[in-house]
């Protein structure tokens, strides 16, 4: 490589970036452009060749550089990340003679070669280097129709090509390891703000998300009776509640404390009756007024006689509002949440008292309706009004005026198609 011959190099270069395009034809335009690209190509494995001559004779570290890299950047003021690929490059085609070929022939651009050359170092140290030369080669010859991009996923991908036995131990053995981390650093947390909010935070393994996954996306989609447009994440909130909520009824989960897994609300009757009494839930959260009485409409209700400083001077027995025959003939009336177009079945459903129990409305079918977790909220937040229609006994709805100016009654057909 003469001075000559680089400045002979230096001076078409600088034709070439003072020449006149315009008079150019479309089809020598597209040339000229082709050309010079494969002309870069080929001075890259130039410079190459060069960075890896410097490289060995140990002169970056002999001007005090401490690295190729570092040295690359301040001599020819680039970053160092354009640096390093680079210096790392250099390395690679010194090691890979079939990809330097390529390279300086104009068969693949460098980041073709980055590519191929991180795909070539990644295969397993094992591997027969007849294996490996059969990759490179693929990879070389795939640099001619895919881009970067495309070529580094055929790049993962190359192991499979040459030697699928070995791919496919390889893949079950990190899948393994994958499952292994995932299933050791698995957590859930719920963590009071102190503000109202409790943050869920946590990781699962791919099995266990894919449950949560199957519970959680038939309550995920939009209501067309929504009063507000819910965000997805706030539709995946509602259906985590849900999900627990219907847990809590059934009679598969263990005991907690000798007890059923339940919500402990703690809340002054003679405040209850009022509708203004604050509830202390057992985890120290606090819920308003409309949440307790929520709650208290299909609740265990347990008489509590207190001292002056809150200790526990007497405890009556367990009452339950709606259960037993209550709640089959319950069931077996609405079939389902009552509320006009929700197909929500028994199960997912609370007891509602159409007359709160607080205000002194009794616990009879009569006064009762089923309804899920979602439109009891909507209910108790007072706008809607049911009754039992004379004709037939069942729930009907008013709806508030904004709703409907008319307000006309509305019933759900979905459960009932008699």
């Amino acid at each position: 490589m003469s001075r000559e011959a680089l400045e002979q190099l230096r001076e078409v270069a600088s034709k070439c970036a003072t020449a006149s395009v315009w008079t150019l034809g479309d089809d020598e335009l597209v040339d000229s452009l082709d050309t010079i690209h494969q002309a870069l190509q080929t001075l890259t494995a130039a410079q190459l060749h060069l960075i890896r001559e410097i490289d060995g004779r140990g002169l970056p570290i002999a001007q005090h550089a401490s690295s190729m890299a570092v040295w690359l950047r301040e001599r020819h003021r680039i970053s160092i990340h354009a640096a390093k690929r680079l210096a790392d490059l250099a390395k690679a085609v010194d090691e890979r003679p079939a990809l330097d070929t390529a390279l300086v022939a104009g068969a693949v651009n460098a980041e073709q070669a980055t590519v191929i050359a991180t795909a070539v170092r990644d295969l397993p140290a094992d591997l027969g280097p007849d294996l490996v030369d059969e990759a490179e080669a693929v990879l070389i010859g795939q640099a001619e129709q895919f881009e970067p991009t495309i070529l580094r996923k055929a790049g993962q991908r190359i192991l499979a090509h040459v030697a699928p036995e070995i791919a496919d131990a390889r893949d079950a053995a990190a899948l393994q390891r994958q499952e292994a981390r995932a299933w050791q650093t698995r957590a859930f947390q719920l963590t009071r703000l102190g503000d109202g909010r409790v943050r869920v935070t946590g990781w699962l393994d791919e099995a266990g998300a894919a449950s949560v996954n199957a519970a959680l996306d038939p309550l995920c989609a939009p209501r067309h009776d929504d009063d507000e447009p819910r965000t997805p994440g706030q539709r995946r909130a509602d259906a985590l509640v849900e999900v627990c909520d219907l847990a809590t009824r059934t009679e598969r989960l263990p005991d907690n404390g000798g007890q059923r897994p339940h919500v402990m609300v703690t809340v002054p009757f003679e405040l209850l009756e009022q509708q203004f009494g604050v509830g202390v839930l057992d985890t120290g959260g606090r819920l308003s007024p409309t949440q307790v009485r929520q709650l208290a409409c299909d609740a265990q209700l347990i008489p509590a006689l207190l001292g002056g400083d809150g200790q526990v001077l007497d405890l009556g027995r367990t009452r339950r509002l709606i259960s037993g025959s209550l709640r089959r003939a319950l069931e077996l009336r609405d079939r389902g949440c009552a509320f006009p177009g929700c197909d929500r079945p028994p199960r997912w459903c609370d007891g509602h008292h159409i007359q709160s129990w607080a205000d002194g409305g009794p616990t009879s079918l009569d006064n009762s309706v089923l309804l899920c977790g979602y439109h009891h909220r909507i209910i108790h937040r007072g706008h809607w009004t049911i009754r039992l229609r004379v004709e037939d006994g069942r729930p009907e709805f008013i709806p508030p005026a904004y709703v409907d100016p008319r307000q006309r009654p509305r019933r759900n057909p979905y459960h009932h198609q008699t």
